[in-house]
């Protein structure tokens, strides 16, 4: 089994994209890489950071890449859910009400810093991000195809942030983050032309149609038994291990199965194999997990290493179909 022309096709533009991506987010080719991976399993990320390391210029790119209707919403204590979703207003005789969209209509939202609003507010952005459609006043108003959230947020002991609650971290596929620069690349960023003004003047790459397609292929990608049965095995072990309070969800394991799958399609392979889960678990699992006492992002990171090295990896039985 081989893919068509058209679909090798497509995924060598996926990485001239990467490629275009690097060029001005200079040094974070596998974040790029693995942001491109959820959108193609259909999922949103979130970007966990410190401020100035480059998360919205990344969004911002890929979105100019890809050709995709975008918005912008900078969280903010003050913002309300209608800021988000729209509202709805009288016409002329009053008989009839019009919904006035929100910027949440569009194909991709960068939704900046949000764990600095309400609880109240980041609510509005559940049905959104789980169901692809928005609720008003008894009215159900479906989100563009595709519909992709990539949030920034600052680190939770930041001042005035707060924190995201379970089940909407659950509706991220990916927890990403992309730490400072290298010297060398950060020498290469200074030297760089105006970042802003290059990503302005970006051609697309690659048009949202198109990426469509390839978004439906990850369907396609094959699995083998024995790797749904690892999967399901790693989620276990999270469920039942003394040091977690909450351990990965049944849609953590639905969530890691979908991006082997698309991390294995943008390799240019039409089955999954053991690297493609292990590549995507940590960014899988990282916001999932609920420690019993507070760990760094590194510990977390060798806490899942320590899960992997607990099972013997299926390899026999992967084959080549």
């Amino acid at each position: 089994m081989s893919f068509s022309t058209e679909l090798n096709q497509s995924i060598l533009k996926l990485h001239d994209l990467i490629d275009a991506v690097d060029r001005i987010v200079i040094g974070k080719k596998e974040v790029t890489r693995l942001t491109i991976v959820a959108m193609l399993a259909g999922g949103h990320v979130l970007f966990q950071d410190i401020p100035g390391v480059g998360k919205t210029l990344l969004i911002r790119t890929i979105a100019k890449c890809l050709q995709a209707d975008f918005s912008r919403i900078q969280f903010t204590p003050d913002l309300i859910p209608s800021d988000i979703i729209g509202f709805s207003v009288p016409n002329k005789d009053g008989s009839i009400f019009d919904f006035h969209r929100g910027p949440i209509f569009n194909q991709l939202l960068l939704a900046d810093e949000i764990n600095r609003t309400s609880p109240r507010t980041q609510a509005a952005m559940l049905e959104a991000m789980s169901e692809r459609q928005v609720t008003l006043d008894g009215r159900t108003y479906p989100l563009p195809e595709p519909f992709f959230v990539l949030a920034t947020q600052n680190p939770i002991d930041y001042e005035g942030t707060y924190p995201l609650p379970e089940a909407q971290l659950d509706r991220f596929l990916f927890q990403l983050s992309l730490g400072y620069p290298a010297h060398e690349q950060e020498v290469e960023m200074l030297a760089a032309p105006d970042q802003q003004k290059t990503v302005s003047t970006l051609q697309a790459i690659m048009p949202i149609d198109e990426f469509l397609t390839l978004r439906e292929a990850v369907d396609s990608i094959h699995v083998e038994p024995s790797l749904l049965h690892y999967i399901v095995s790693l989620a276990t072990l999270t469920r039942n291990h003394s040091a977690i309070r909450l351990g990965v969800s049944p849609r953590g394991s639905q969530h890691c199965l979908l991006a082997a799958k698309a991390h294995a399609l943008i390799e240019g392979r039409h089955y999954v194999n053991p690297t493609d889960i292990l590549t995507v678990l940590k960014p899988v699992y990282r916001h999932r997990l609920l420690f019993e006492q507070s760990l760094s992002a590194v510990e977390i990171d060798s806490f899942i290493d320590q899960l992997t090295d607990e099972l013997v990896v299926p390899t026999k039985s992967v084959r080549r179909r």
